[in-house]
């Protein structure tokens, strides 16, 4: 494998190297995090000193970009130039190629470019290496492009009547300006880590306006619709939120270790342990990696509250609701009581963006369609196809173990139980056994393991599959319309999640 030692010019700044070398942390790493708590102060500054109601747009659109682009280039060097390359080419597609076929050439362009440097990354200069790089932001750049390029289709060139009351909301009217393209695609809240935001969402942010997707809220009084408002303060909920961080970042740094995933192909161990062992194991070992993204996340969505965005509203007790672009959240995971479940949770910006532009426009198969795009979004290693592909069997013995055998426990509250305290194991371990390859990265190590517990996971999802019948999903549709046109986006979602993957 060739390898090629890179300056640290070209991956980041070499400021921070004597507290990475004292608390034994990779340069790159400790560049990240310090540059994601700078900019959670920069954030309270940009609300309260670049309000909307004290600047124009014009600036915040500028000192957001400007902004993103340092942190970016402080993090990865001039590696952060790929970030304006992507967001350029596109940006140049959709204005040379017109509003009906520029999400097309949108979605193949930004993803392969995306893929270009993920292959080089991977099997040119790093192979196997954890700690931060430069296609992490594209990633989430490449949301944005794609988001952007289906949403301005949608608005600009298919009829009203075409559209779900979900792409009604999103669509784009007007082409964006190229200032407003990088600073949607670069700013300084999500460059680093995201998340993923709707573009109108991010205008309406910058403008001082909100854009209240479900006509279920209400706020001050006043329907929903867009329209200027008295700003609630984000203070407690940051506050709730880096205690999170720091509480995730303390669980991760004290047992991490103590549960290496790797052990679960280890030869002894495998020899030597009950099976009932390796399943505990297994799922500690996994349990004890959720942390770093629960921490990665967490922070992410506190630097965009503490700017001021991420309002989705007030509950029914009055409070402010801060969840409009959250990632994931925690307890719904942990307690997941079906696949599905646990995926509508997890990175769920991800899981939004993977319906907009995948499942709901993909005619024949659209969950091996979804499945097959996020594998390839995530990068090159071998290990991603295996976790994304076996998602796919264990997908579908999920929703025919629900459709099918559900119904029997809903007869009493002793039966719902039962049946969550079951559905909670065995989601937690088709989780954790789909996952591992994702860990492992490579074919040989995921190989062992699957091989390891016989393959039983994928055995049983495909007989289960195959035996139990589900009903196509446009008849699904057709039986449940108010379900089928949710607003994915809005959190009303998180209202109906556990009455619908429960």
């Amino acid at each position: 494998m060739a390898t090629e030692t890179v300056s640290p010019a070209c991956t980041g700044s070499s400021l921070l190297q004597p507290i990475s070398e004292i608390i034994n942390l990779p340069l790159d790493q400790v560049n990240f995090v310090v540059c994601q708590l700078f900019a959670l102060l920069t954030a309270f500054w940009f609300r309260l000193y670049l309000h909307p109601s004290k600047t124009s747009p014009f600036v915040r659109h500028v000192v957001a970009t400007l902004l993103g682009f340092y942190f970016a280039l402080f993090c990865f060097g001039w590696y952060a130039l790929h970030f304006l390359v992507q967001s350029g080419l596109t940006y140049g597609i959709m204005i040379l190629t017109g509003v009906e076929h520029m999400h097309k050439y949108c979605l193949v362009v930004a993803l392969g470019y995306l893929s270009f440097c993920q292959i080089t990354r991977v099997y040119v200069f790093d192979y196997g290496m954890y700690s931060a790089d430069f296609t992490g932001p594209m990633m989430v750049i490449t949301q944005k492009i794609t988001s952007l390029a289906f949403e301005i289709h949608d608005g600009m060139c298919r009829k009203e009547e075409q559209l779900t009351p979900n792409q009604k909301v999103l669509a784009i009217r007007r082409m964006p300006s190229l200032l407003e393209y990088f600073s949607y695609n670069c700013n300084f809240l999500g460059i680093l880590a995201g998340p993923t935001s709707s573009y109108n969402d991010y205008i309406a942010f910058i403008e001082g306006t909100l854009c209240r997707r479900s006509k279920d809220h209400q706020t001050n009084g006043k329907t929903n619709g867009r329209h200027k408002q008295t700003d609630p303060s984000p203070n407690i909920e940051v506050v709730r939120k880096l205690a999170t961080c720091f509480f995730s970042l303390m669980v991760f740094l004290s047992v991490c270790k103590v549960f290496p995933v790797e052990r679960n192909i280890d030869d002894d161990f495998i020899a030597n342990t009950p099976f009932y062992a390796q399943v505990v194991y297994l799922y500690l070992s996994m349990l004890t990696t959720r942390p770093k993204y629960y921490f990665v996340w967490t922070l992410a969505d506190a630097i965009n509250n503490a700017a001021g965005f991420g309002f989705n509203g007030y509950n029914s007790d009055g409070s402010p609701r801060w969840d409009l672009i959250s990632n994931l959240r925690i307890m719904d995971i942990e307690f997941a009581t079906s696949f599905k479940m646990f995926l509508d949770n997890w990175n769920i910006q991800t899981a939004h963006w993977l319906k907009r532009v995948c499942y709901e426009r993909c005619p024949y198969n659209p969950t091996a369609a979804t499945f097959i795009l996020s594998a390839m979004w995530h990068g090159a290693y071998p290990g991603y196809y295996l976790t994304f592909l076996t998602g796919i069997v264990v997908t579908l013995a999920a929703r025919a173990m629900r459709h099918n055998v559900r119904p029997y426990f809903l007869g009493s509250p002793s039966l719902k139980l039962l049946y969550d305290v079951i559905t909670w194991a065995g989601t937690q371990i088709a989780i954790c056994y789909t996952v591992v390859p994702f860990v492992l990265l490579s074919v040989g190590p995921s190989m062992k393991f699957y091989r390891s517990w016989y393959f039983s996971v994928h055995i049983g999802c495909v007989l289960l599959a195959v035996a139990l019948p589900v009903k196509p999903r446009h008849l699904r549709l057709k039986e449940a319309p108010v379900l089928s046109h949710q607003d994915s986006t809005s959190t009303d979602g998180h209202c109906n999640q556990k009455t619908k993957a429960t």
